[in-house]
């Protein structure tokens, strides 16, 4: 009874926060990040940078969860491929640097989520058209030149269950047509020093519903690990994917 009476009060607690946040803050941060970015100068970006990683830390406190990282970050254009088991994680991964993700192509169709994604310079795929497929690799190919980090989830999706799935391969192909290295990323939720599995979606959750539960949870720590690259040259994409996906494996099914 008092654990449901604290997660009703912390539920209210954050939204009110939240919302605030919301008609307050959040819109003129991100008119604040598009401007540094069309002044299209180093500054400019690496200003637009640190402010969407700083908005990014803003958003995860609102639902109780901070940041662990571990390692860094690689310099320079590389293609960032990392488990996915929530939403969260691509806050989580936007904390320590800027990534330009590749999302599913029904996001620009959600009301503010469309104009957080497009600030963000998220690349969208339509998922099961080949043509899509195709126009994706070669935004993210040009990206990768400019010199960005892009940032994919090659499971294909946030999927039922807990384990790591089969990394796709067809993604990578864009670090090996623009030479660049791949970094795995593992992410994992902890709390009380075990594996928080609750973050995961339940069993016919709406997106409402996951998001309305995670604000009424108590908090828990993002546990991000930027792995060593790996290097793409000569390699074929369906091998690139399985090497991340065990170095990823590896730390997901360690001790926390």
């Amino acid at each position: 009874m008092i654990s449901k009476f604290a997660s009703i009060l912390r539920f209210l607690f954050r939204t009110l926060l939240l919302v605030l946040f919301l008609l307050f803050g959040l819109l003129p941060t991100l008119w604040v990040i598009n401007h540094y970015q069309h002044l299209d100068s180093a500054v400019g970006w690496r200003k637009a940078d640190a402010l969407g990683s700083r908005l990014a830390t803003w958003l995860l406190w609102f639902f109780g969860i901070r940041v662990k990282l571990s390692g860094a970050p690689a310099d320079g254009p590389v293609l960032v491929v990392a488990n996915h088991i929530s939403w969260l994680d691509i806050l989580a991964l936007s904390t320590d640097c800027a990534l330009s993700f590749v999302a599913k192509a029904e996001i620009e169709q959600w009301p503010l989520f469309s104009y957080v994604a497009r600030t963000g310079n998220t690349i969208f795929h339509q998922r099961g058209s080949h043509d899509s497929a195709d126009d994706v690799t070669s935004m993210m190919v040009q990206r990768l030149r400019q010199g960005r980090r892009v940032a994919i989830f090659p499971e294909g999706g946030i999927l039922p269950g807990v384990e790591v799935r089969v990394f796709h391969a067809r993604m990578f192909r864009a670090a090996v047509d623009a030479e660049c290295p791949v970094q795995p990323v593992m992410v994992r939720y902890i709390r009380n020093g075990k594996r928080d599995d609750d973050i995961l979606f339940h069993h016919n959750e709406s997106m409402l519903a996951n998001f309305s539960r995670l604000l009424a949870r108590p908090g828990a720590t993002a546990d991000v690990h930027f792995l060593p690259t790996i290097d793409s040259t000569g390699k074929p994409r369906r091998a690139l994917a399985e090497t991340a996906r065990a170095a990823v494996i590896s730390h997901y099914e360690s001790d926390a």
